[in-house]
């Protein structure tokens, strides 16, 4: 997957400028001095990476549907959770890359700087992998449909959901100066999601693949 996206980066250059057009709309609504932007500033950039991995998600597991790489690799005599990390690894790199991109831009756009804590380096590593591994799952369960596009968002935000919400207010509270244990409670659930998720989903997997 890297390989293929360093030859024409087609998912990476996608993710970018859609999650960039999202911070540039919405700069034109709070001014950069605004107080009322430290509430939002969490759900305007989580919001931004999620739909932008959306479609990164949608593009890399069509590209192995249509090649038929999927099924090359279920015929591997290979574990069937080596596809499933495998996978979740290289939409996981993708991310990562998108956020080193979006960062700068969000500090030039509103005058934030999220990085100015290392507990957000901590909220960035666990959510994104979170959203990675299910999204991995869900991204092959709906590949196979004619609806694909609506199915994927249909099927991985109701999830996503608990991890959303602890990204976005730890987020909030790392912007506002809030206090460590007003916002850890949120680190901790992002962590739990992650533990509880990977050994249900390298479960799932095997039977998703199977059908």
């Amino acid at each position: 997957d890297i390989a293929l996206e360093m030859h024409n980066k087609e998912i990476t250059i996608s993710m970018f400028f859609f999650a960039m057009l999202v911070l540039v709309v919405f700069s034109f609504i709070f001014e950069p001095a605004s107080v009322v932007r430290e509430g939002v500033a969490g759900g305007i950039y989580w919001m931004s990476v999620i739909f932008a991995g959306v479609l990164g998600l949608g593009r890399s597991m069509q590209a192995e549907i249509d090649g038929q790489n999927i099924f090359a690799l279920l015929l591997a005599p290979i574990s069937r959770n080596a596809i499933l990390f495998g996978k979740t690894a290289s939409i996981f790199a993708f991310l990562l890359l998108l956020h080193l991109l979006l960062l700068p831009l969000f500090a030039v756009f509103y005058d934030i700087n999220l990085v100015s804590s290392p507990f957000m380096l901590c909220v960035i590593l666990g959510a994104t992998y979170a959203f990675s591994l299910l999204g991995t799952l869900f991204s092959l369960i709906a590949a196979g449909s004619t609806s694909r596009e609506i199915l994927l968002p249909l099927l991985l935000f109701p999830m996503l959901i608990p991890v959303i919400i602890a990204a976005i207010e730890t987020t909030n509270g790392l912007v506002s100066g809030d206090a460590v244990n007003e916002y850890i409670i949120w680190l901790r659930l992002i962590i739990v999601f992650d533990v509880i998720f990977t050994s249900l989903v390298s479960v799932l997997f095997e039977h998703v693949v199977e059908d």
